[in-house]
């Protein structure tokens, strides 16, 4: 049998017909001696690319279909008819049928986050959380927004602390200019209310210094001032 050695890759080419007929006898004995695995695995491959296949095809169905729904809900919604936008008027489905009824295409998921907020108005915080923690996004701002929404329901429910750990996720979130000052002040805020008053302290001075051109700054020195003196620091 003649072999060339390529090289430095350490690799070995087959040059003559011979040697590559040895390899197919090797590779058809192989294929005899574990043939009910080969044939398992090549029928359990074959079952995952055509049911993914399948679904991908579904949900690109759906997606139509649910983007159209949720496009004659919005208008509810920016209208703050809560209720019709929740549940539906007029033939149209609403944002709770809309999340529910078309799982895995982006309608669905901006429906929860339009859920959320229309919940966390109309004071139903529990169900508000359900759905803003059902809604996922890769937009730095919309993220962000979500988490600080959750925050808000739970500081509604006068649970401080889940509070602060939704704040913090906002505001260490692709931090900016415009929106983490605002986190920053709510973190603070549900610190005080957990009896946290270094932690809040250190977080209304985190606004000042890191963002001192923030409209926030003035509210976050006054603050700041009221908790040291309540401290006496």
């Amino acid at each position: 049998m003649s072999k060339k050695n390529t090289g430095e890759s350490g690799l070995e080419m087959i040059e003559t017909p011979e040697a590559l007929a040895g390899q197919i006898s090797k590779a058809e004995v192989f294929f005899i001696k574990n043939r009910k695995i080969v044939l398992g695995l090549g029928g359990a491959i074959l079952v995952a690319i055509v049911a993914f296949g399948a679904y991908r095809f579904y949900i690109d169905g759906q997606e139509g279909t649910a983007q159209n729904a949720l496009a004659n809900v919005v208008y509810d919604f920016e209208a703050d008819s809560l209720q019709k936008a929740l549940n539906g008027s007029g033939g149209n489905e609403g944002l709770l049928s809309i999340a529910d009824s078309y799982k895995g295409t982006d309608a669905s998921n901006l429906a929860n986050f339009y859920a959320g907020v229309a919940l966390l108005k109309q004071g139903k915080y529990d169900e508000a959380i359900k759905h803003l923690q059902s809604f996922s996004s890769s937009d730095l701002l919309v993220h962000a927004r979500a988490q600080s929404l959750i925050g808000d329901a739970y500081l509604e429910k006068n649970q401080a602390s889940e509070a602060i750990s939704y704040y913090k996720k906002a505001s260490d979130y692709e931090k900016n200019e415009y929106f983490t000052p605002v986190y920053l002040m709510k973190l603070a805020i549900a610190q005080e209310k957990a009896n946290q008053s270094p932690d809040a302290i250190a977080t209304y001075k985190r606004v000042i210094d890191e963002f001192p051109l923030s409209s926030e700054v003035v509210n976050a020195k006054k603050y700041m001032g009221l908790l040291e003196g309540q401290v006496g620091k």
